[in-house]
């Protein structure tokens, strides 16, 4: 398994690199003023960060158990990408309904648009990750 220090290292590399590329294209695509979309997604990355260590650490606990194992096939890490977002869509929707001031309509259809955004985001940047940061003795 992986040490708090690296889970650390990585939720917080995940959205460094996420909030960079997330903000810019949400504000050009919902035609919002760069602000806006800077706070919704500085307060979703805050929020997303602390439920990347949690999720990530009791997925990882669940697949010793289940498999005896942390290896991700690429079945298994498109399963780990979908349940982790469905998990932030619950907080996100209502918040970026309130904070941009649109429908809970709108604030769904955004918040999918960054949903399909980090399924990608996730699923290349946890296959980079594993590789350039192996767990010792395993390969990705």
């Amino acid at each position: 398994m992986r040490t708090r220090n690296d889970r650390i290292r990585h939720a917080i590399l995940f959205e460094l690199f996420g909030l960079a590329l997330s903000a810019p294209l949400g504000a050009w695509l919902f035609d919002q003023p760069l602000h806006d979309m800077g706070l919704v997604a500085l307060v979703c990355a805050t929020i997303a960060m602390a439920w990347n260590y949690l999720y990530n650490l009791l997925f990882d606990r669940a697949m010793l158990r289940l498999r005896g194992s942390v290896h991700k096939t690429v079945t298994i890490r498109v399963l780990h990408a979908i349940l982790f977002e469905l998990g932030l869509l619950v907080a996100f929707v209502p918040f970026i309904a309130w904070q941009l001031g649109v429908t809970l309509w709108t604030a769904l259809v955004m918040d999918a648009a960054f949903v399909v955004f980090y399924l990608v985001f996730a699923f290349v940047f946890n296959w980079l990750y594993d590789v350039i940061f192996p767990i010792p003795g395993q390969t990705a």
